[in-house]
């Protein structure tokens, strides 16, 4: 079995979460939404990015997207609980099905109906064939790098709030024999406050075979030392890690939020970066263009979208093909 296609091969469409809840977003829904169609839009590229999905939960969300996003995103309409779709909706493997995991809410923090069953719903409108595997798996806590490797964090996939009865050789296996990889990489553990605890994409990306890029704290990050032992992980195990900047400490009120610039998107025509007004901004766009100098690299505001817990990888899952 071939594993997923990396997240820089070729995509048919992409799903993205469109924020539809008032009381979930509360003052933040209409600029989130503004948000995410911006990156919609990055992500389109005027036509030379991929078809783009704004998944809406109701009607009024729907009408909402279809108004914000004119003629350049198709809508559909499923009902789900919020709009972190890299972790509910399917992944699409090399042959074209996708495999569906159990979803509990995040450890069983955040249950809101129809986020168990989204991604099905989804796949099923695309006319996918879907394979269901009997365990809890979130898309946002691996990254593969489409040659057989996958990073991940042990503070996630062996947090006993997932699968208490599975042990980490268990585990591996698992995701050998449902997703194809053929080594898995532990990274510790992920960014301080991420209510996914500690999903990988917002710690460390694969951006080429073998090469995994992970920041380097600045001087008031609060994440410094988990960065540096990501990277003596990923060394250890052979990987080349280029190294990027962090946005530092980011603050909402008087919480520190898990603001990350690794939690970019790798379309056809594009790589939206998320910023957030933070010193180090310019620089990690600067940075990501070096590394993919075939696409044009945006930085684009995610600080609504981030107040969800998550940004613009999070809400969305490519169709590869």
């Amino acid at each position: 079995m071939k594993p997923p296609p990396p997240e820089w091969a070729h995509h048919k469409a992409v799903w993205i979460g469109f924020p539809s809840h008032p009381e979930l977003w509360e003052d933040d829904l209409e600029p989130a939404r503004a948000e995410v169609v911006a990156f919609a839009r990055a992500v389109h590229a005027d036509g030379k990015g991929e078809k783009i999905l704004l998944v809406a939960a109701d009607d009024e969300a729907a009408l909402a997207a279809r108004t914000m996003a004119k003629d350049f995103a198709d809508i559909v309409v499923e009902p789900f609980g919020d709009i972190w779709l890299r972790d509910t909706a399917p992944i699409v493997m090399a042959d074209g099905s996708v495999r569906m995991f159990l979803f509990n809410g995040w450890g069983g923090k955040y249950d809101l109906p129809g986020d168990d069953s989204i991604g099905e719903r989804l796949a099923i409108g695309r006319r996918k064939r879907v394979v269901s595997c009997d365990w809890v798996l979130e898309g946002g806590a691996i990254d593969g790098d489409g040659a057989g490797t996958v990073v991940t964090t042990e503070q996630c996939l062996l947090n006993p709030n997932r699968n208490p009865t599975l042990s980490r050789n268990e585990i591996e296996v698992r995701l050998r024999d449902d997703l194809g990889f053929e080594r898995i990489v532990w990274l510790g553990d992920g960014l301080h406050n991420d209510h996914t605890d500690g999903h990988v994409d917002n710690l460390a990306r694969f951006v080429g075979p073998g090469r995994v890029a992970i920041p380097v704290g600045a001087d008031n990050d609060p994440n410094w030392q988990v960065y540096q032992r990501a990277a003596a992980a990923a060394r250890a195990a052979g990987l080349e890690v280029v190294p990027v900047p962090s946005p530092g400490r980011v603050m909402r009120g008087e919480e520190i939020v898990p603001a990350s610039y690794m939690n970019f998107y790798i379309g056809n025509a594009a790589v939206v970066v998320p910023i957030y007004g933070a010193a180090d901004d310019d620089a990690a766009v600067l940075a990501f263009q070096a590394i993919f100098p075939d696409r044009h690299v945006v930085g684009l505001h995610a600080d609504h979208i981030l107040t969800g817990g998550g940004s613009f990888h999070c809400i969305s899952q490519q169709i590869p093909g």
